[in-house]
This record gives structure tokens, sequence and C-alpha cells, in this order.
């Protein structure tokens, strides 16, 4: 009998943690750690293991912007590097855990839209700040900037929302010839159609938006987000917070679109999570890293529920 299918999107404390620099083998050592619980749940479960990466990405880019002698990549190169990079440090981790296992790691390209509203409106920071002498220098680059008081200027990028994912059929014929598939890394390469090909863009994409669509054309039986909290929180930061146990798939779309939750952190997880519930009809989950054998098992974290 085939096992059913579970895709967990791991956040960004599952390669850096606070206080951590981010060199590879702390990131290996980290994800070292929960390898073991993936190993046990590959025993039920087919899985589908997506990833952020976001300070690998603005590392690599800018060591191309800092290094003169090596001509540097384009945004959407570093996306592609670093996906390969986080997918080789997952498959050792995991081989390490059981060697028996078989890992395999998609590079994936995601369209997205031309005319999507991001790209007039470039909101994603990537990299580090910059003093104020630099700020023609960077505009010559061509670059969207804006300052952050006490921190000085930091480059946004569009992030456009994901429309297809041009693996996924690759994606699909891996569920059940290989244990664990690495996909969708970073929210995926972002491209647009162009002629009878198609051409990277320096953008962004949500990772767990790009998750949540993974998931729900897979029809996956389960989707599963892991952050740094227990669950999505009301007044969270507050002496009122409190974790939610379960919301409603729309209600939770209505909270997102009235401001309730972080666009910067909790915002897209809770958008993601009921998007796929509402396309599929089953149950979704977001919670922390360190619970993820209970999440899977709807145990511990937020449950977004398809309620009529």
């Amino acid at each position: 009998m085939s096992k059913e299918l579970v895709v967990i999107a791991l956040g960004g404390n599952a390669l850096i943690r606070a206080g951590q620099r981010g060199t590879f083998e702390e990131q290996l050592s980290n994800l070292s750690k929960i390898a073991t619980y993936i190993v046990q749940l590959a025993e039920k479960y087919s899985l589908i293991i997506t990833h952020g990466n976001g300070p690998q990405v603005g590392n690599l880019y800018l060591q191309q912007e800092t290094t003169k002698d090596v001509p540097p990549m384009p945004l959407h190169a570093c996306g592609a590097m670093t996906q390969s990079l986080i997918g080789y440090m997952i498959q050792q981790a995991i081989s390490t855990a059981d060697p028996s296992l078989d890992v395999a790691v998609v590079t994936t390209r995601v369209e997205v839209d031309p005319n999507d509203p991001a790209f007039r409106s470039p909101s994603k920071p990537i990299g580090p700040f910059y003093p104020e002498d630099r700020l023609e220098e960077l505009k010559k680059k061509g670059w969207d900037l804006v300052h952050v008081p006490g921190k000085g200027w930091r480059r946004v990028v569009p992030s456009p929302l994901p429309r297809r994912i041009l693996e996924l059929n690759v994606i699909r014929r891996l569920i059940g010839n290989s244990d664990i598939v690495v996909a969708v890394g970073g929210g995926g390469i972002p491209v647009i159609k162009r002629g009878e090909g198609y051409e990277g863009v320096d953008a962004v994409i949500d990772k767990d938006l790009a998750s949540s669509l993974l998931a729900s054309e897979l029809n996956a039986s389960r989707f599963v987000i892991l952050t740094d909290v227990d669950g999505v929180y009301l007044d969270y930061g507050k002496p009122t917070q409190r974790v939610l146990p379960e919301l409603c798939a729309g209600e939770a779309l209505q909270m997102v679109g009235n401001g309730m939750f972080p666009r910067g952190s909790m915002g897209p997880k809770v958008e993601a999570a009921a998007l796929y519930t509402q396309k599929t009809g089953k149950v979704s989950v977001i919670s922390h890293l360190d619970k993820i054998l209970d999440a899977v098992d709807l145990r511990f974290g937020t449950r977004i529920l398809p309620c009529k």
C-alpha cells in the first residue's frame, strides 16, 4: 500500500539558529538534529521537504558583489546555487542518520507573472545594510533601496506570487521512487515565460506560498509549516498573547486580509496553510520545528481546518 504524502516546509531555524554565523558546519549540524525525526517520518510517509534560503542567498549574493576577479551571478542564479547547496546538506544529514534512504534533490523553477504588481513595488529586503556614502554607487546598479533608521540602506527586490511549478511532473514521478524529495527550495527560482522558453528574474518568491502551491498541486495528504514558535498567536508579543489550537481556512484568510498577522513573518505562513486547506479540503499545520513529529501527526501546533 502506498504511503500518504506529506509536504514539510522547513523554516530558517532548521538551518541557522539565533546567534550563529551560518557556516557550513553549523548548518549541517542543525540539520543533523532534525534528520533523525525525518527518518522516523519516512517510515510512515512519503516526504517532500521544502526550505527557505534567505540568509544563504543574501550571503552568496554579497560574495558575488564583493569579489572583484570573478564575474557576479544574478540573484536568480544565486537562488539556484543555494537550492543545490541546501539540498546537498539535507542529503548529507539524512544519509548520516539512515544511509538506506534515497533522497532526491530537484532544482526547481517557479513561473511568475511579469505583470505581477510586486515588480512595480519591490519590497523584499536582501543582503546587508549599506552606509549613506555608498548610496549613489548602489543606485547606478539599478537597485531599489530602502532606508532603515539606525541601520542604513538595504536592497529590496520584488516578491511575486508563484503561478506554476515547472518541475512538477518530475517531482510527481519521484514520489514513491525516492523516500524523500527536496524541492522548491527558497520558494523556487523565479522565471517568466519568454518566447518558447523561460528567463530568470531577480526576485524572491515566498517559500511558504510556493510550498503551499506544490502541496495543493500534488494533493498531498498534509501540509506542515515549521517555524520558531509553537503556532499561530493572537496578540503576539503582548501580555495577552495566546496560541490558537485551530482555525478555519476562510477565517484565517480573512484575518490575514485584515492585517492581524505581520506580512514579514506569520502572515504568509497562515495564508499559505489556509490556501492549501481551501484547495484540497485537508488539514494543514503551523508548528515549532522542534515538535516536527507531533506536528505531522496533528498533535501540536495550529491546525488549519476546512470548515464550511
